[in-house]
């Protein structure tokens, strides 16, 4: 039997948590327990029916049946500045400013191959989503996370990164409405942050996944480029997924300075021949008519927010209540590290958590609840976490 070995870059890697959790779900459910999946920020809902029509009425033009365009139908790209005109009144160059991504992982992961040389340095604020630093070692390149803190309600401390490491640094990885914290970024501190990486010419790298499941209109989350200066060094990630139940669809956006726009093209050139145009005529459908319907999906998200808050409350868990995003960051009781807590809770209760560990260092303490079931379930998870 041939003994074929990993690449190295491979073989270094920790288990990707997602998918370490999807295992140890299934150990448990071979068992017979009825599981209650809260871990991975999958939505329940379903796509909305228009958005399911107009990937019927694509599929059926033989012209979609080709190979689409690298970057994206214009059409598309021209959805993807619309919709940001009328959400951030931010001005998009549909021609140089958008790509269409085979959703935003696919784009975030790609990224760094475009600007990222071995040895380069990459800082990502953490607790974060894994690909950010798992891309950049793809890449050769090297990473310094930078933690996020509850004292600093989970925003970087960018004055607290030294001269020399901001001189070294090729970009920054940031992802506000936060995976996992939850936590919002205040127009101040986006403008602080383009200040930074102006005076020391860092790339901007910022992951706006979440913006649309916001809980009070009157304090929507912001873009970041919606800040004097941001296409200067800037790129945002942004995708269909969360915003209109697309997880399965595979269909995002990057958007913002043309250079790191082209950049991020010219990989796509060589490593993937672009989405389904009939996906990409359902996300036009869904980024010119979607809001109504993203409007009911964050009233649902909020009643079960505020389920699950209670239930937490009752059950003398202290957590976050968040302004946007489906997740609730909460903290560990005393006693356990969070891998023990969420590993013991899944072995007596059936319930999966993810501990906040496996997103970073700082997340030792937390672990998060993600609301993608509906609100019976929900309650029946923490009044099994309650009991133990």
């Amino acid at each position: 039997m041939s003994d074929f070995k990993l690449a190295d870059r491979l073989s270094t890697l920790p288990p990707y948590l997602f998918a370490a959790i999807d295992k140890a779900k299934a150990e448990v459910a071979a068992q017979g327990m009825d599981i209650i999946s809260l871990g991975i920020g999958d939505p329940d809902l379903p796509t909305p029916e228009f958005i399911i029509d107009a990937l019927h009425e694509g599929a059926k033009k033989p012209v979609n049946h080709q190979y689409p365009s690298y970057v994206g139908m214009l059409a598309y790209r021209q959805a993807v500045a619309d919709w940001y005109k009328e959400r951030f009144n931010v001005d998009l160059d549909a021609e140089t400013e958008v790509v269409s991504l085979i959703g935003s992982k696919e784009g975030i992961a790609h990224f760094p191959l475009a600007y990222i040389n071995p040895g380069d340095l990459a800082l990502v604020a953490t607790p974060n989503y894994p690909v950010y630093g798992i891309a950049t070692s793809f890449a050769g390149g090297e990473v310094e996370y930078l933690p996020l803190l509850e004292e600093n309600d989970f925003l970087v401390d960018l004055d607290a990164v030294s001269n020399d490491t901001w001189a070294k640094a090729k970009m920054i990885f940031v992802c506000y409405p936060n995976n996992p914290t939850a936590a919002t970024a205040t127009k101040e501190f986006y403008e602080r942050l383009i200040e930074k990486a102006k005076e020391f010419n860092v790339i901007v790298v910022s992951d706006a996944a979440y913006t649309e499941i916001y809980y009070d209109p009157t304090n929507k989350p912001i873009s970041i480029l919606e800040c004097e200066g941001a296409k200067d060094v800037c790129i945002e990630f942004h995708s269909l997924s969360k915003t209109y139940n697309m997880t399965g669809w595979r269909v995002g956006m990057a958007v913002g300075n043309k250079d790191l726009v082209a950049g991020l093209g010219k990989i796509k050139e060589n490593v993937d021949s672009g989405i389904f145009q009939a996906v990409q005529e359902a996300g036009i459908a869904a980024l010119k008519e979607g809001e109504p319907y993203a409007e009911k999906f964050r009233a649902i998200y909020k009643e079960r927010r505020d389920v699950v808050s209670a239930a937490l409350t009752k059950a003398g868990i202290k957590h976050r209540i968040p302004e946007a995003s489906f997740y609730l960051w909460c903290n560990t009781p005393k006693g356990f590290t969070s891998s023990e807590f969420v590993t013991n809770v899944l072995k007596q209760t059936g319930v999966v958590l993810t501990p906040g560990q496996g997103f970073g260092t700082p997340g030792e303490g937390y672990f998060r609840i993600s609301l993608t079931v509906n609100n019976e379930r929900l309650e029946e998870a923490v009044s099994r976490i309650s009991k133990l």
